[in-house]
């Protein structure tokens, strides 16, 4: 799969200083929920493969992904353990919901809208996650903490590189659109101790 110019890169708000409070004031709580994020991530780039078998190059790319976010869901769940934390119940996200609502029904829009959403979810984590390892006292924690938001980085990159190869006129104009929708939906978050 050949790279697209990815300048824009996702011209994402920052989160608001309030969100880092709330997470940093309950951390079991923001792991708790982020094991439930690492999941969902690998289940939504399998949702791909199922979607789309016809596509070689996206079945290959998005079931690496998952694997990698299956590793993730691992590496949570040992972190859970060392902190002397049980897991929790899957709370949903609001965030992902309503991004999700922007997804247009029909083929090739359909398609193109997912592989964008998920994109845009992936850098937003990938930003709670470094902000999240800037501020963690723990060293060992915090280096997982940035290798984490990395991996987020790649798999951004991912799907913004599928979006790029199934729809080449259409995905920087898409992308604008559903990156001002994804803000619209964080600003109305209330700042809670979650990734979204």
């Amino acid at each position: 799969m050949t790279a697209p110019s990815l300048a824009c890169r996702l011209p994402l708000t920052a989160s608001a200083p309030a969100w880092v409070e709330a997470a940093l004031a309950d951390l079991d709580a923001v792991i708790r929920d982020h094991l439930h994020c690492e999941r969902k991530a690998a289940q939504s780039a399998l949702s791909l493969v199922r979607s789309y078998p016809e596509r070689a190059d996206l079945v290959l790319a998005v079931a690496r992904l998952a694997h990698e976010e299956t590793a993730h869901v691992v590496q949570v769940t040992q972190l859970l353990a060392r902190r002397g934390v049980e897991p929790s119940l899957d709370f949903g996200d609001d965030y992902a919901a309503a991004l999700r609502e922007h997804v247009r029904r029909g083929e090739p829009g359909r398609l193109l809208d997912r592989l964008l959403v998920f994109a845009l979810i992936e850098a937003r984590s990938a930003e709670r996650l470094a902000i999240l390892a800037e501020h963690l006292p723990d060293p060992a924690t915090a280096q997982l903490y940035r290798s984490l938001a990395s991996a987020e980085v790649r798999h951004r990159d991912t799907f913004l590189e599928l979006a790029a190869s199934a729809a080449p006129a259409e995905w920087r104009d898409r992308l604008t659109v559903l990156a001002e929708a994804e803000a619209a939906i964080v600003a109305k978050l209330p700042a809670r101790a979650r990734i979204h």
